[in-house]
């Protein structure tokens, strides 16, 4: 393999490990990865792929919750020249199926207590589809990658940078995901983005709590900080009181979550009683943070800086940040183009909007994924002369700086997770006794966007109740995707042309 000049993801870690050496990479319930060993781990994670019969650009997906080898996992697929495709672990029948047969994944990499939902997907994924345990069983990735002292193997792959090394799925407005094709170079890319709007160091004692599956935690803050020799400690679930409890404990002076888990740390009871003074750099995005909670974070913590993170995973994801002095006077905003991002806000014929006007927000960027999976249509409408259509509606000052307005396209922000409205109302369409439906986000202050459904019955099924109506969706998505209200009446607000108006509902339920 050359690396005189071919940069992957992977690389970062040997790089650490010849710099930081012993010094302690990442913390994971009772175990402790220094970057020399945890680049061992990689090296025998990415044979043991191989010695399976997999080959360079092979599709690995993985499903399992936090933990050290879910990340040994990853890194071992880009040193073994394979594209990683991490599944979103509530995922459940259909909406499984369907990933593992678009992404043509040929193995998954799963939690021993969640390979029954592989197993529940039928005969035609057992005759193809290898499975191979995460962790805790012998024989599984983590057992294999953590035996012995240094590996008596190389991994002979010709990688390079402009290979595919991820495929992260986004949800449209279409009921089917979309998987962007990240290679190494848009990655790598996205880090220096990330090192310099964030203001990363090595001393941060950063926590991880958010799920791993997801493109912030993982590219956004972990390999970021693991190319510069930080102690990253994950957590396998973000629980609010083990986490103040661990931030009080371990200070730790970095932390990023979505606003609704920090909506529970600091409604918490703990939140009050616990040393916090550690923490100086809170993360958050996906959202805007409820004011009340800002408030009670900077009164506990007045040195506190609070940084929003805006994008989406096509771009890596990060794409604009606000800074610590900059929230005072844009409270509301999503801040400002990161290092190596381009962008534009245009209107509906291409051309820049003015200062102070709404547009669709686009990019152009070495950040940026190749397109879509095996999906020619959506690319081609996605990419138009260079540019990335984001599909987000903003608004944009004289500074440069936006404020997010609304999404183009109808997709709900629940807890940060995107969930395409059609695939939720498609799921309630099966229902005998519906008509019509229409799913929208409404404003909650928990999930910062509650998916909402709205329902005309058929004529004389009058007897439905939304209860039933919530169980018959319960059972066909992933609970995030189940509607917390549905809302029964005659009629849906519609236009001449007969299109549901989900803004007018939008404003009805608000």
């Amino acid at each position: 393999m050359d690396l005189t000049r071919s940069s992957t993801v992977d690389g970062i870690i040997r790089r650490s490990a010849r710099t930081f050496g012993d010094r302690v990479a990442l913390v994971f319930d009772d175990r402790e990865w220094t970057y020399r060993e945890l680049d061992h781990a990689v090296t025998r994670g990415a044979a043991h792929l191989l010695d399976r019969g997999l080959v360079k650009g092979d599709r690995v997906a993985a499903l399992g919750r936090n933990s050290d080898a879910y990340l040994i996992a990853f890194l071992s697929c880009a040193r073994a020249g394979l594209v990683h495709v991490p599944l979103n672990y509530n995922l459940i029948g259909d909406e499984l199926a369907y990933l593992l047969e678009q992404s043509g994944s040929s193995i998954v990499l799963v939690d021993p207590d969640l390979s029954g939902r592989i197993g529940e997907l039928g005969p035609s994924f057992d005759d193809r589809l290898d499975s191979l345990p995460l962790r805790d069983v012998p024989g599984g990735l983590l057992d294999i990658a953590a035996q012995g002292e240094a590996p008596q193997i190389d991994v002979d792959v010709d990688v390079e940078d402009g290979d595919v090394v991820q495929l992260l799925y986004t949800s449209g407005t279409t009921a089917r995901p979309k998987g962007a094709m990240m290679t190494h170079r848009s990655l790598l890319a996205q880090y220096v983005s990330c090192l310099v709007g964030l203001d990363l160091r090595a001393d941060d004692n950063p926590l991880h709590v958010m799920p791993l599956y997801h493109s912030a935690q993982m590219h956004v803050f972990l390999l970021p900080w693991l190319a510069i020799g930080a102690r990253s400690t994950v957590l396998e679930v973000p629980d609010p009181g083990e986490i103040l409890r661990r931030i009080e404990q371990d200070g730790h002076r970095a932390f990023f979550a979505a606003p609704t888990l920090w909506v529970a740390l600091t409604n918490h009871a703990d939140f009050v009683e616990r040393d916090l003074s550690a923490l100086t750099k809170a993360y958050y995005g996906a959202s805007i943070m409820p004011g009340p909670v800002v408030t009670r974070l900077m009164e506990k913590m007045p040195s506190l800086g609070l940084y929003n993170c805006f994008g989406q995973s096509e771009m890596g994801p990060l794409c604009t940040v606000l800074r610590p002095e900059e929230h005072a006077e844009r409270p509301h905003s999503a801040g400002r183009a990161v290092l190596m991002t381009e962008m534009r806000v245009v209107d509906d014929d291409g051309s820049d909007v003015s200062p102070g006007e709404m547009g669709e927000v686009i990019y152009r960027s070495p950040q940026l994924c190749l397109g879509y999976w095996n999906k020619p249509d959506e690319t081609a409408a996605a990419f138009v002369e260079g540019w990335f259509h984001s599909g987000d509606l903003v608004q944009i000052d004289d500074d440069g700086y936006i404020t997010v307005v609304d999404r183009i396209k109808d997709v709900i922000n629940t807890g940060g997770v995107l969930v395409a409205s059609r695939e939720v109302e498609d799921a309630l369409f099966t229902h005998p006794a519906v008509a019509e439906a229409a799913v929208v986000g409404t404003a909650d202050e928990r999930w910062v966007e509650a998916v909402t459904a709205v329902v005309v019955l058929k004529d004389g099924e009058d007897e439905i109740g939304t209860d039933e109506l919530i169980q018959h969706a319960r059972a066909r998505l992933a609970s995030f995707k189940v509607p917390k209200a549905v809302h029964i009446v005659e009629e849906l607000p519609k236009n001449t042309s007969g299109k549901i108006l989900k803004r007018e509902l939008r404003d009805r339920l608000s």
